[in-house]
């Protein structure tokens, strides 16, 4: 397969390498220069380190571990709660 070199040094990576290696839009990419002059792409696998602080706001409030866990508890709980009451309110129709 062919690529074009813009003026502004960018490739097009073709559609079907694309689509073989699961990339979109922003996906990140390792190139190497090998010893022989030919050049190897990977793509990189995003790591949980890159993840952190993504969540982060500005001035935002940081949860303690417990406060989390009450917080998915306490969402978990409602969403059981409403599926509940749905549940019996069509049992009654």
């Amino acid at each position: 397969m062919l690529a074009t070199l813009t003026s502004k040094g960018q490739v097009t990576l073709p559609k079907e390498i694309r689509d073989a290696l699961n990339l979109s839009s922003g996906a990140k990419l390792d190139f190497a220069l090998q010893p022989d002059g030919s050049v190897t792409v990977r793509p990189m696998k995003n790591s949980l380190s890159s993840l952190f602080g993504i969540l982060k706001r500005p001035g935002g409030k940081a949860y303690t571990i417990a406060e989390q866990k009450e917080s998915v508890g306490r969402a978990l709980a409602e969403k059981d709660d409403r599926i509940r009451r749905e549940s019996a309110k069509k049992r009654a129709t």
